[in-house]
C-alpha cells in the first residue's frame, strides 16, 4: 500500500466548485493520441493481406513502440529460449491482435505520460498503467465471452482509459489527489465516494469529461464515465459493465493501480457487481464457461504485463 508520497497536506483543502473543475480540466493540454492512434499501422494490421515486413517497417519508425514490442516478445510470458532483437521476427511471434493492441496503447501511454505530475513517485504511474493495461486485456476477454456485440478495439481502449481521470487529477488537482491516496478505503466504490467528497467529481466523471472534449466516440466517453456505476449508464451499459468487472478481477491478482489504499478484492467478488448482472444475468452454464476462460487469462496476466511496461 502507498504511504505518504507528497509534501505534507495543506491544512485546509476545500471541495472545488463545478465551474472551477471544468476550468482546470479545460486548461489541460490536448492530446493528439486520443484523436489519432497510429492510423497507418492500425489500417495495415486490419488489412487481410498485410505482410509482416510492411508492419515491421512502420513499427521501426516508432522507437517507443519498437522497444515495447521487443520487451513483450522477450518477456517470461513467451518463454523463448533466446532473445529476439529483430522487429519482423517479433511481429511474427506476437500476431496481429497483440500488435494492434500495442499500437493502440503505446502512443496513448506516451502522450499521457506528459501529464503525469512529477510530484508523485514514478512507480505509482507505472503501477497505474499496469492496472490500466490489465483492465484493457480483461475487458476485451469479458466482452468476447458475454452475449453482447462490442468492437474488440473499442473494448480494449475503454479498459486502457478507464483510469484516465486519475492522471488528470494529478495534473489539475495534485493536493486533492494526495489526500485521496493517503486515505484508507475498503472498496473501489469507497474511493469514488472519497473523490467526490474531496474534489467534487470522481475520476470517472473527470475522465469522461476530458475524453468528450477530445471528441472521442459516445461509446467510449459513456463507458469511462460510468465504469464504476454501469447500472446508471444511460446507454452502452455492457461496455461500462465489462470495465467494472475487469477492474475488480485485475485488482484481485494484485495489480491494483497504486493510487489508492484499498483492501484486496476477494476471489469471485465480481459476480456480485451490477456489471456482472448486466453482462450475464444470473449464473448459467454458459456464464460459467466464460468465467473460466476469463480467469485463465487472469492467471497469466502478470506475466503478460511484464513485457508491456
Amino acid at each position: 500500500m502507498p504511504t505518504t508520497l507528497l509534501p505534507q497536506e495543506a491544512p485546509s483543502l476545500s471541495r472545488i466548485s463545478d465551474e472551477e473543475i471544468q476550468k482546470r480540466l479545460d486548461a489541460c493540454p490536448k492530446l493528439s493520441s486520443l484523436q489519432s492512434v497510429n492510423q497507418a499501422l492500425i489500417s495495415l494490421v486490419n488489412a487481410e493481406q498485410s505482410l509482416t515486413s510492411q508492419i515491421a517497417e512502420i513499427i521501426r519508425r516508432d522507437p517507443s513502440l519498437s522497444a515495447r514490442l521487443l520487451r513483450m516478445v522477450n518477456s517470461v510470458y513467451f518463454g523463448l529460449s533466446a532473445d529476439i532483437m529483430n522487429i519482423e521476427e517479433a511481429v511474427f511471434f506476437l500476431g496481429l491482435r497483440q500488435i494492434r493492441e500495442l499500437s493502440r496503447a503505446t502512443p496513448v501511454i506516451e502522450d499521457l505520460s506528459r501529464l503525469q505530475s512529477t510530484r508523485f513517485a514514478p512507480q505509482l504511474w507505472k503501477s497505474l498503467w499496469a492496472h490500466s493495461l490489465g483492465t484493457a486485456i480483461i475487458t476485451r476477454e469479458i466482452l468476447q465471452s458475454a452475449p453482447v456485440l462490442v468492437d474488440e478495439e473499442t473494448s480494449y481502449l475503454v479498459g486502457l482509459l478507464h483510469n484516465l481521470g486519475k492522471i488528470i487529477m494529478g495534473h489539475a488537482f495534485p493536493e486533492h489527489l494526495m489526500k485521496i491516496i493517503n486515505t484508507q478505503a475498503q472498496t473501489p466504490a469507497e474511493v469514488f465516494a472519497l473523490e467526490r467528497e474531496i474534489i467534487g467529481w470522481d475520476h470517472a466523471q473527470i475522465g469522461g469529461y476530458f475524453l468528450e472534449h477530445h471528441h472521442l466516440s459516445d461509446e467510449i466517453v459513456t463507458a469511462v464515465r460510468y465504469h464504476n456505476e454501469p447500472d446508471l449508464a444511460p446507454r452502452h451499459q455492457a461496455l461500462a459493465a465489462a470495465v467494472q468487472v475487469a477492474d475488480y478481477m485485475v485488482r484481485h491478482v494484485g495489480i491494483a493501480g497504486g493510487f489508492e489504499q484499498v483492501e484486496p478484492v476477494a476471489a469471485g467478488a465480481w459476480v456480485k457487481l451490477p456489471g456482472w448482472k448486466i453482462l450475464y444475468g444470473r449464473e448459467t452454464p454458459e456464464s460459467k464457461i466464460g468465467r473460466a476462460s476469463i480467469e485463465n487469462t487472469l492467471d497469466r496476466l502478470p506475466e503478460m504485463l511484464g513485457g508491456l511496461l
